[in-house]
């Protein structure tokens, strides 16, 4: 048995890199997304571990923003590469095109994307929002580390066991939708006490997220009435030893 074992490892080394396609199929594969792509389509590759290799080869074709997205809904066009039957959580709709490149399987989904009412990171540039409560530090947009994946955020570090918040007045479709996150995997590591997020428009919670170290980005929703109104986003601090918590929020209000 002890022998059976020492062989069946053996194999599965050696098979470990059996399928990954070499770098003749990477060009191969992006050179057929490059004949069609257009800018604001976005870019895909699953599995996600394969993400480095697919950006070697297409990062010029995925601006900052694209990479630091808060998700692919409002992307008509996605285009996904990917290997070993895998699937991108953000390439959904019709597929228009579809071609096996020598281990890599290159698809074009296209489907109706959302129109944006208001994005909430956006507005927050412009000047269009409001803070209030206990900063530990002024809040700010930010390119984020959250989830071990680039994000662009606004990011309030309430006082410990304190609140902040942000207030807009801004344009709401048939949905609000964001997502939020604890930032820095070096505070992460160091701080324990979650942090948490609460949604309210015109002064009625609609979203309340408890966000631990370890739960990465998280997605909450709710449905709104379209229309101009008062959306505030408190963060908390959870805990007298919640120093340092960079709660980062992105968010879009769509139609």
């Amino acid at each position: 048995m002890l022998a059976l074992i020492a062989v069946w490892e053996i194999w599965r080394t050696e098979r470990a890199g059996a399928g990954v396609p070499d770098d003749d199929s990477w060009k191969q594969a992006a050179d057929v997304v490059r004949i069609q792509h257009k800018p604001g389509e976005l870019i895909v590759f699953a599995p996600d571990w394969i993400d480095p290799v697919g950006r070697y080869w297409l990062g010029d074709l995925i601006p900052i923003d694209m990479a630091a997205r808060m998700d692919g809904a409002r992307y008509g066009v996605v285009w996904e590469l990917a290997i070993r039957g895998a699937h991108a959580p953000e390439a959904t709709g019709s597929i228009d095109a579809e071609i096996e490149v020598d281990g890599i399987t290159v698809r074009k989904y296209v489907r109706k994307a959302p129109v944006i009412a208001t994005d909430f990171v956006a507005s927050f540039t412009t000047g269009a929002a409001k803070s209030g409560g206990d900063f530990a530090r002024p809040p700010s947009v930010e390119l984020a580390e959250v989830g071990f994946a680039p994000h662009r955020c606004v990011q309030l570090v309430p006082v410990p066991n304190k609140s902040a918040t942000i207030t807009y007045q801004a344009q709401l479709g048939t949905e609000l939708v964001g997502y939020v996150g604890l930032a820095d995997v070096f505070t992460r590591r160091d701080v324990r006490e979650p942090g948490r997020l609460a949604v309210a428009i015109d002064g009625k919670e609609v979203a309340n997220v408890t966000i631990g170290d370890d739960d990465g980005w998280v997605r909450f929703a709710a449905k709104t009435t379209p229309g101009a109104t008062t959306v505030t986003f408190t963060a908390t601090a959870v805990g007298p030893g919640a120093r340092d918590r960079l709660i980062c929020f992105a968010a879009e209000a769509r139609q």
